[in-house]
């Protein structure tokens, strides 16, 4: 799935969710949110401990979203990889196949900022 696509996926189940989710879910998603604020740990930072994490667990969608945080925050290409190695030393190998996809994603991304 695009990185178009997978956005619109998203803010779409979000708003299902969201029209169902009661106090706890509602809650729950605003945690999430200010978790990744800037505070003491910037907010860069926080996006590629949230990509290492959702690399390790493994978790696709996760881990889209995170390579799309870390692009919009200004991750490197080189931070990029730094990170994709650190979840790959700590998941081990069976995190390869999502290691790829999310280098697809990162490289589906440099390749919109290159047509702008």
């Amino acid at each position: 799935m695009t990185i178009e696509g997978f956005q619109s996926e998203r803010e779409r189940l979000n708003e299902i969710v969201m029209k169902y989710g009661g106090q706890a879910i509602k809650r729950f998603y605003s945690l999430d949110s200010q978790a990744y604020r800037a505070g003491a740990i910037p907010a860069k930072e926080k996006e590629m401990l949230g990509l290492v994490a959702s690399l390790v667990l493994r978790c696709d969608d996760c881990i889209k979203y995170h390579t799309i945080r870390c692009k919009e925050e200004g991750v490197s290409d080189a931070e990029f990889e730094e990170t994709m190695a650190i979840g790959l030393v700590v998941g081990g190998s069976i995190t390869i196949p999502h290691m790829r996809r999310a280098f697809a994603a990162w490289d589906e991304m440099k390749g919109k900022e290159k047509k702008k």
